[in-house]
């Protein structure tokens, strides 16, 4: 049982760098008898962790170690006032501020509980759903998941300014009256100094469609959740906090909502009711067993697997969508061929090495000027620029993980169980020459692997051997010599739906690397083009090419299972790819 007390708690102040060297400041309230218990709290766009002090007072649990951080451009943290490169910038963030946590206190993950306010809220919403970290339970005090702009067409027309300038700000509407019915907190509000008006209108946009993706997608979110919401909120809208509360996919979760009350739930005249339920909900997510259900089956059932079905049948006859896709698959057939990537699809499959070479290079080719433009806007979708984006943050963590299997003395061996050409890992072995390193490129497509060889030899590397094989084959991989001591399946395991195919592969790389050696694995959660896709795309086999999204969670139990540990991740700025780095365990 969580143990009250009315008098204020111990803070001390702290720093800690996150992942791009940013000094971040925060606060800690230490638990008052020794635990490994915590609960972490980030503030509401404007604000900052001092704006907590009271409702750590009244929260009160003895056992338990709070924090709370100053997001970057917030508080005492640095950074121009409500800006950062992007709203995903503000999620690693959370991941490092997390970690630091456990690693600086000695506080496992697993005993964690975190709880956001308004933006603060979706930010956090977007670290659960895209890292799938092992939390305890997330508390999401009225969620900006859409929030009230008022301006007609205010969303194209920030669109159009950040366009026309690329940094830009707008100040908050919001008056401290609009926040809270009681005029002593309304006060306070107007007179901290540490409080800013402006955001930037990246964030704002960036805000708006990470929440729509969390709407759209709730169901990955599988954390026990409590939502709180103002019923006269003049900030946000709770029709959009229940539509996301309604997709969820928490096993336990529960929305309450308070009448008459604004914005800034926790400084409200009446603030014991949400705040007795915070309590409650803290009490019982500590004493909750921590185990979850299992998603190695959600390729049987679930809402991916659902979507999967949805996605594999045909769309009524008399469906305008049906006859769009239709549309959209003849000019691609057609006047689509113009472009060299969109040819190279149709030849050897839009999923293919040869395909993602293409996209990796991101040089617009065609015939004449017109399949030249068409080439660039196909290489400038969304899901490309995604595609870049996974290839340069898997050669980060590739350079990463060889840089510490060199510095602990081992050799560095390489093995890519689907490679296609292997652009990305040809390129990383240009850039490390200075270390020894050897690899082995396989794949099923003797196409791309003849690709990947001249690209070789153009590059005068020597280092490297392209072989056919079969990445589903369990004895094929656990009998590779020597054994790799580095492994990676990039963009492999998304284009299969069974979940027992890819185990099994998995289990063949976990026999082949040497004990202490890493698995570089990729993952798309998410994809706002999955339907376009399934009903236009051929893959490399000719049949449509219809994705079973997995949701990281997923993932990442399946690595588990295998028999390996996550350590680190990687995301783009668009939520669709990651890229996972796990560590095979030493013997004993």
């Amino acid at each position: 049982m969580l143990t009250l007390h009315p008098d204020t708690r111990e803070l001390t102040e702290h720093v800690m760098k996150t992942w791009d060297g940013t000094e971040l400041f925060y606060r800690v309230w230490p638990a008052r008898v020794p635990s490994d218990k915590a609960l972490l709290l980030f503030h509401r766009g404007h604000e900052h962790s001092g704006r907590f002090q009271e409702l750590v007072d009244e929260l009160g649990p003895d056992d338990v170690n709070i924090f709370a951080w100053d997001q970057r451009g917030h508080g005492h943290s640095p950074g121009e006032r409500g800006y950062a490169e992007n709203f995903g910038c503000l999620v690693k963030d959370v991941d490092a501020f997390v970690r630091h946590i456990g690693t600086e206190y000695d506080i496992p993950i697993p005993n964690m509980v975190v709880l956001a306010h308004s933006v603060g809220a979706v930010v956090l919403g977007a670290w659960v759903h895209d890292y799938a970290p092992p939390i305890r339970a997330l508390v999401l005090a009225t969620p900006a998941l859409r929030v009230k702009l008022y301006v007609p067409v205010a969303i194209p027309g920030l669109r159009l300014l950040r366009a026309v300038k690329r940094k830009s700000f707008v100040k908050s509407y919001v008056r401290p009256g609009m926040l809270t019915h009681d005029p002593v907190k309304a006060q306070e509000y107007r007179d901290d100094p540490l409080i800013a008006r402006n955001i930037a209108v990246n964030v704002l946009l960036d805000l708006h469609d990470v929440a729509t993706r969390l709407i759209d997608d709730a169901g990955a979110i599988r954390v026990p959740t409590l939502l709180l919401a103002a019923g006269s909120d003049w900030v946000v809208k709770v029709s959009a906090q229940r539509r996301f509360f309604e997709r969820l996919g928490s096993p336990v979760k529960e929305m309450h909502v308070y009448p008459g009350f604004y914005h800034s739930i926790f400084h409200e005249k009446d603030r014991h009711l949400p705040i007795a339920k915070v309590r409650e909900f803290l009490g019982a997510a500590f004493e909750r067993s921590r185990g979850s259900d299992s998603l190695l089956q959600a390729d049987r059932e679930g809402y991916t697997k659902a979507e999967y079905d949805r996605l594999s049948r045909p769309l009524p006859f008399w469906s305008p969508r049906r006859w769009g896709y239709a549309l959209n698959r003849l000019m691609l057939q057609t006047v689509g061929k113009w472009s060299k990537g969109i040819r190279i699809g149709w030849h050897s499959g839009f999923d293919s090495g040869v395909s993602l070479d293409h996209v990796y290079a991101n040089k617009a080719r065609g015939w004449t000027p017109l399949g030249w433009l068409i080439d660039r806007f196909y290489l400038n979708s969304i899901g490309w620029r995604g595609i870049r984006q996974r290839k340069a943050n898997l050669e980060t963590l590739l350079r990463a993980v060889i840089e510490k299997v060199h510095a602990a003395g081992r050799p560095v061996r390489l093995l890519d169980i689907a490679s296609g050409p292997g652009r990305y890992l040809l390129d990383t072995l240009r850039q490390m020459e200075h270390i020894p390193t050897t690899a082995l490129l396989r794949d099923r497509s003797p196409d791309g692997l003849e690709a990947g060889r001249e690209l070789a030899r153009t590059l005068n590397l020597t280092n490297v051997t392209y072989a056919e094989g079969d990445a589903f084959d369990r004895q094929s991989l656990a009998a590779v010599t020597p054994r790799p001591t580095i492994a990676i399946v990039s963009g492999l395991f998304e284009l299969f739906p069974d979940n027992e195919r890819v185990l099994n592969s998995l289990r063949g790389l976990a026999d082949a690397i040497e004990e202490g050696g890493y698995l570089l694995y990729t993952n798309q959660p998410w994809h706002p083009q999955v339907e376009f896709i399934a009903r236009v795309l051929p893959n490399r086999d000719g049949e449509p090419w219809i994705m079973r999204r997995r949701t990281q969670a997923e993932m990442d139990e399946l690595v588990q299972a295998a028999g390996f540990e996550k350590e680190t991740m990687e995301i783009d700025a668009y939520g669709i790819f990651t890229v996972s780095v796990a560590r095979k365990p030493l013997a004993g």
